[in-house]
């Protein structure tokens, strides 16, 4: 069903329209109906409908300056208008409000019912555009592979966060689960490259097509080549992937606990069974890097630079064989380091994260040290880094450091007294949780001032008929989507009905205590059209000044 407004200041009008109309069978909930453009523009506000059906004569707002509004605020909202036929010229201008559609006075249930069906249909098809899930899902299952293929490669470029790893899997459909990882690089040797005495060319295996490339200068093509054997391969190895990075083929290894193998053996000599078939089926040499093996997804980037560490032995050892870069290099720890990433992190966590966000990074912050052969001067340095984010972001919000750290000893004293990562942790913990409740209070504490300021300028300008959000806005130096944001918040209420509802606590006191006509006291309080002043009264207290006077006065 789509919500509609219907708008007239006729009440025979409106009410004939309900009755005459089987709106429900058309597709259609009426929301409310409005005497008038500003009690429609208001009701538009609560409601947000998907038509609205409005008269152009109507007082205090017509229907051409609501739908002008309308255009503005609610782009989407189809709007019909009501016309007599003298008023046609007149609303031809219409036509650049971006009208949808007009009927012409008189009209009968039946012409508008018509014109209900025919701008259904229109946001029935704008709505199919939207939600035409079976296309979206039919183009995302077709692109799939590629995503896939993309989100391995950034694996190995950068180091991502854990979570950002799992949620893109779980987007992307892959199952990396696995306790041990290690990645190895596949790179074709050039022209010049030691080349074995190729197998005879009737040899066969695995379904494997013998295909001579030794002469091609596609090397794309052979890339491509190479990529199929190393997949047919990888695929008796459930769990593994390979995919193409960076003109080379780069196959990931990954293994469980509860599979007695060692991964390292296992993957080596599964490179050394891709190295062999390419050059048996595609008469082309590659030389395969092997890097060590990791405990997490987040450290793939490691591994792959490790590989590729290894590539560069080549140039000793020769092409054509495969080169674990732990017989080559004595395996050396990777510095720990608080990188700009991790940095970005865990200041976003202390400003806008929840609890449970901040202590799950830094649990996987301190996981990087534990799980580290780090010195103890590493650890320290560590840790030192990870202070300095922590006091970048109390410095920005100006947090007094000894309140935030205590005032019995200075804080760079503690590192000397941690024996452990974990007490370091416990520390490290609760220091992150007092800094982040300290700014979401000064956050809250900002929202309290930013609105009273606002309450404050209301009061003393309520009686100036153009004082608008726009106005407050500029007065307080915020943009106007910020502050309707935090107004209605702390309110409870929109801006528009505070302002009106201060103009009426006016009127009423204005009435109790003075002897103003009812004019004068709508141009104090801001209503530059007494009629609408009487309208907004009567609405708000069911009664008009005079009668609200006059019960004053008389009890």
């Amino acid at each position: 069903m789509y919500k509609l407004i219907l708008a007239d200041d006729e009440e025979d009008v409106r009410e004939g329209l309900l009755s005459l109309i089987d709106w429900e069978s058309l597709g259609y909930a009426v929301m409310e109906t409005a005497e008038n453009g500003k009690e429609a523009a208001e009701l538009i506000e609560k409601h947000a409908p998907d038509v609205v059906v409005t008269d152009i004569q109507m007082p205090f707002m017509n229907g051409l300056q609501l739908s002008e509004w309308i255009r503005e605020q609610y782009p989407a909202t189809k709007i019909i208008i009501l016309t007599g036929y003298e008023e046609f010229e007149y609303a031809q201008k219409a036509i650049r409000l971006g009208i949808d559609e007009y009927v012409l006075k008189p009209f009968s249930a039946g012409e508008l019912a018509e014109i209900l069906r025919k701008v259904k249909t229109q946001l029935d098809e704008e709505m199919s555009e939207k939600e035409n899930v079976q296309l979206l899902t039919e183009h995302y299952r077709k692109n799939l592979p590629i995503l896939q293929s993309l989100f391995l490669s950034s694996l190995v470029s950068r180091r991502l966060q854990e979570a950002e790893i799992q949620e893109k899997c779980e987007h992307y459909d892959l199952d990396l689960s696995g306790d041990r990882y290690l990645v190895s690089v596949i790179r074709i040797d050039s022209a010049g490259a030691s080349l074995r005495k190729p197998t005879e060319s009737g040899d066969s295996g695995k379904g494997l097509t013998s295909v001579s490339l030794k002469d091609t200068n596609d090397t794309q093509l052979q890339l491509f080549a190479v990529f199929n054997i190393a997949e047919e391969i990888v695929r008796l190895h459930p769990g593994d992937r390979v995919f193409i990075h960076h003109d080379e083929v780069v196959v990931l290894s990954i293994v469980n606990a509860d599979k007695q193998e060692q991964l390292a053996d296992r993957t080596l000599q599964l490179v050394e069974e891709i190295r062999f078939s390419v050059e048996r089926f595609l008469k082309l040499t590659v030389t395969i890097g092997a890097g060590s093996e990791v405990d997490r997804l987040s450290e793939l980037a490691g591994s792959y630079g490790e590989a590729i560490k290894a590539l560069d032995y080549r140039v000793i050892l020769g092409g054509n064989k495969v080169i674990w870069i732990e017989d080559v290099e004595s395996r050396q720890t990777v510095p720990l380091s608080m990188d700009e990433l991790k940095e970005k992190e865990l200041i976003r966590c202390l400003k806008v994260g929840s609890d449970q966000e901040l202590i799950q990074l830094l649990e996987e912050l301190f996981s990087a040290l534990t799980d580290s052969k780090a010195s103890y001067q590493d650890f320290q340095v560590y840790l030192l880094e990870m202070l300095t984010s922590v006091i970048k972001v109390a410095k920005d919000i100006h947090v007094d450091l000894d309140t935030l750290f205590g005032e019995e000893a200075g804080f760079l004293s503690q590192f000397v007294k941690f024996s452990h990562a974990d007490e370091a942790k416990a520390w490290f913990l609760d220091i992150c949780m007092k800094l982040k409740h300290s700014i979401a209070s000064e956050r809250q504490s900002s929202y309290n001032q930013l609105v009273d300021e606002a309450k404050e300028y209301i009061l003393a300008n309520y009686s100036d008929n153009d004082i608008s959000i726009a106005k407050v806005c500029q007065h307080l130096h915020i943009s106007t989507g910020y502050f309707s944001n935090i107004f209605k918040k702390e309110t409870k209420t929109t801006f528009v009905n505070y302002l009106m509802g201060v103009r009426m606590d006016a009127a009423q006191d204005l009435l109790a205590t003075t002897d103003l006509k009812a004019f004068e006291i709508a141009e104090r309080v801001g209503f530059a059209d007494p009629n609408y002043f009487s309208f907004c009264f009567r609405k708000k207290f069911g009664i008009s000044p005079k009668e609200y006077r006059t019960g004053v006065r008389g009890s």
